[in-house]
């Protein structure tokens, strides 16, 4: 039998149909579908209301598109908009200085959950296999419990005549109590508690997968231990090291709950601005302003990581 009687022989594969094609041509969009309506359009619609001005109205702004009114009325309602928030931004310290203590508080937050963080995920890793799921465990096991009973339990932890000073007093290791509440100390304990596993679980799906070989053969070559771990072990768990710092620093940016219950009244974060805007003064075009320089700060490191991601899968084909 030739060649071409042996592929009329052969069994075609089955037509998929228009609606199998259609299925498949709809897959790759349901990304962008999920993005469009859950972040585009939401994101236009805060914009919207940032560039409108305040008003004692429902909603609280002004102007209100009403397409039921024509083309001339939403085209009035455009030119009503202005930029007049976004430059009270820039005039009020008091947003400037949000932003700076946001970030300083994120930044010294992801550093000490990247300090405490990365020896727990390493420790998980060089663990007997059979013990790697419990440990595992322990690290999900607090987001079995509600986030805001959490910090509520930090606050009789930490008061003044809560369970900690109490302690240290009966150890005699103090005289009075501790004035942790109401402090960055506070703020920075609960920070480090709540998003610790954000940090562990993507160093830990890192080293797992890392070749400990490697570390005997420097040693093997006269490489002192902590050098081997500078060139070898942090270099490889770089793409979690940047995951994990990724994942606790964009949320703790505009934490509410932790600086609202622990911080004191100098605590000053963008998370506790944004809602004084939006519930106290009822002034929801410049609490929008607000959310919208937020996100444009935070797209900066996400942008960052995709590119160097990129750069990493490049160099590894």
């Amino acid at each position: 039998m030739s060649d071409q009687e042996r592929m009329d022989v052969a069994p075609r594969p089955p037509d998929r149909g228009a609606f199998g094609r259609a299925l498949g041509a709809l897959v790759p969009a349901v990304p962008f579908l999920w993005l469009t309506f859950f972040f585009l359009i939401p994101f236009v619609i805060v914009f919207k209301i940032a560039l409108s001005e305040p008003a004692t109205a429902q909603p609280p702004y002004r102007p209100v598109f009403d397409l039921s009114l024509g083309l001339e009325a939403l085209s009035e309602a455009f030119s009503q908009l202005s930029f007049y928030n976004f430059s009270l931004l820039l005039e009020d310290s008091l947003y400037f200085s949000s932003f700076i203590s946001s970030l300083r508080i994120a930044a010294v937050s992801t550093a000490l959950l990247l300090a405490i963080g990365f020896p727990i995920a390493y420790a998980m890793a060089k663990a007997p296999e059979r013990w790697r799921p419990t440990l595992l465990m322990l690290v999900i096991l607090p987001f079995w419990t509600s986030f805001l009973i959490r910090v509520y339990a930090w606050i009789g932890i930490l008061k003044p005549e809560g369970l900690l000073s109490a302690l240290l007093i009966n150890l005699g290791l103090i005289g009075e109590p501790l004035q942790i509440m109401n402090t960055d100390r506070a703020v920075f304990i609960g920070i480090v508690y709540s998003y610790l596993p954000f940090m562990v679980l993507p160093l830990y799906a890192t080293l797992e997968k890392f070749d400990y070989t490697l570390l005997e053969a420097a040693e093997d070559l006269g490489c002192p231990p902590l050098r081997a771990f500078w060139r070898i072990t942090v270099p490889l768990a770089m793409p979690g090291i940047l995951a994990g710092c990724l994942l606790c620093f964009i949320p703790v940016v505009g934490e509410f709950v932790i600086p609202d219950l622990l911080g004191g009244s100098e605590t000053l974060m963008i998370g506790r601005t944004l809602w004084s805007e939006f519930f106290s003064n009822r002034d929801w075009p410049l609490a929008s302003a607000v959310a919208v320089v937020l996100l444009v700060l935070l797209v900066g490191p996400i942008v960052a990581y995709r590119d160097i991601e990129a750069r990493r899968w490049e160099k590894a084909k």
